[in-house]
């Protein structure tokens, strides 16, 4: 596996595959061919159906002014759902060309050529493996996280923990109505302000971490600087549930940063063995992903034994499990915003599940990736963020 470092990345929403990963890829193909006169980009798949609503033609243009933008909607014998053609022109002749890949979380892939990307730093191919191998030399997970990384991984840490913490206090501060043309109204700020009179702790909970989610969500939908936990889609389930901690209980930042690590090597096992990408694997894969992470960053932070983050995390997958992504008009507004409030929560009852049943458990979390991976692809297309069917339609229809 690679480094968990790019499971979380820095960038504008309101989508890691169709903002983020096309941008950087735009960076990438100009780079090569920085003579060009001109650009012509040609989106498929996913990419062609929601790319509008997404914000794609803006994230390539940023990077490259001059580009040419298609919609190509007809093909669909594509190796990827997230498929893009790139091709530079000088004095109107084609000079070179790449089709390139946007494989969900911001990353990319090159056709016919090997990643550089990210490092490959961990042997183990699963959670398994790395489980025996904590277990045989006494590590916790963040332990055998920093044995395998380099030292630099604290540091990037930090980054991404303070820039998780600036998208929610800018987020629950913010009004106004989204963009995009659905009149999608900001209620981060409402949501953490409006206290009942009889209000109990419990709920008080669920509230503050709602609205923390919804802060995130709704940064991310005004396609400001968030951070991928594992996608821009699904980025505030895992930064309200650790905000909370840190700001309500005074869990201390270092440990917040451990747990951060754990939620990411998590993330890393999911997009190695299955998938991170709605377009792929529905938002399963998305705010499935999110909720694991974010059990496995909670349990670790309890102080929870091995075996209990592992169960956790299981459940959360095993409960997001045939998750579609369709969302409405092709933002990630409907049912994206309010679907990350409900996972953080979520995650927070797999934790306390897991604490007392785990010696009872018969799912290991690998069979849960591999089983939501399968699901996945069986599922119909119009479920995999082409905005063709449930909400996204019905929306319509009305």
């Amino acid at each position: 596996m690679r480094s968990i470092k790019s499971v979380y990345k820095i960038g504008h929403g309101p989508s890691s595959s169709h903002t983020v990963g096309p941008y950087r890829a735009a960076k990438l193909f100009g780079a090569r061919y920085p003579q060009a006169d001109a650009y012509r980009v040609t989106l498929f798949g996913s990419l062609a159906f929601t790319g509008e609503g997404h914000g794609t033609s803006k994230a390539i243009k940023s990077a490259l002014p001059c580009a040419e933008i298609v919609f190509q909607r007809e093909e669909t014998e594509l190796p990827h759902p997230n498929t893009m053609l790139f091709e530079a022109f000088q004095n109107g002749n084609c000079t070179g060309s790449n089709r390139i890949f946007s494989i969900g979380g911001g990353s990319i892939r090159i056709e016919n050529e090997p990643s550089d990307e990210e490092q490959e730093l961990y042997p183990q191919k699963n959670f398994t493996e790395i489980l025996l191998l904590c277990k045989e030399r006494s590590l916790n997970l963040s332990q055998f996280i920093y044995r395998m990384e380099d030292p630099s991984l604290r540091e990037y840490l930090k980054v991404v923990w303070e820039a998780m913490k600036d998208s929610i206090q800018r987020g629950l501060q913010a009004e106004g109505i989204l963009p995009g043309g659905l009149g999608v109204t900001r209620k981060a700020k409402l949501l953490y302000a409006k206290r009942c009179y009889n209000e109990s702790a419990d709920v008080t909970m669920d509230r503050m971490i709602a609205a923390y989610a919804y802060a995130v969500s709704e940064e991310n939908a005004d396609e400001h600087i968030v951070v991928t936990a594992p996608t821009c889609g699904s980025c505030g389930v895992l930064p309200s549930v650790m905000y909370y901690m840190h700001q309500e209980r005074g869990f201390p930042e270092e440990e917040i940063l451990d747990a951060l690590a754990v939620a990411a090597l998590i993330g890393n096992v999911i997009r190695t063995n299955a998938s991170i990408s709605g377009a792929e694997a529905g938002c399963q894969a998305e705010i499935g992903s999110a909720c694991s992470m974010t059990a496995a960053a909670l349990a670790s932070l309890f102080g929870l034994n091995i075996d209990q983050i592992e169960y956790a995390a299981e459940i959360a997958m095993e409960h997001n499990l045939g998750l579609t992504c369709d969302p409405v008009k092709g933002l990630v507004q409907i049912p994206c915003i309010e679907r990350n409030a409900v996972a953080a929560m979520r995650a927070i009852n797999s934790v306390n599940l897991s604490r007392f049943l785990y010696s009872t458990r018969k799912i290991s979390f690998d069979e849960v990736v591999a089983t939501m991976y399968r699901t996945g692809l069986d599922m119909d297309e119009k479920y995999r963020e082409t905005s063709h069917g449930g909400l996204a339609q019905i929306y319509f229809a009305k």
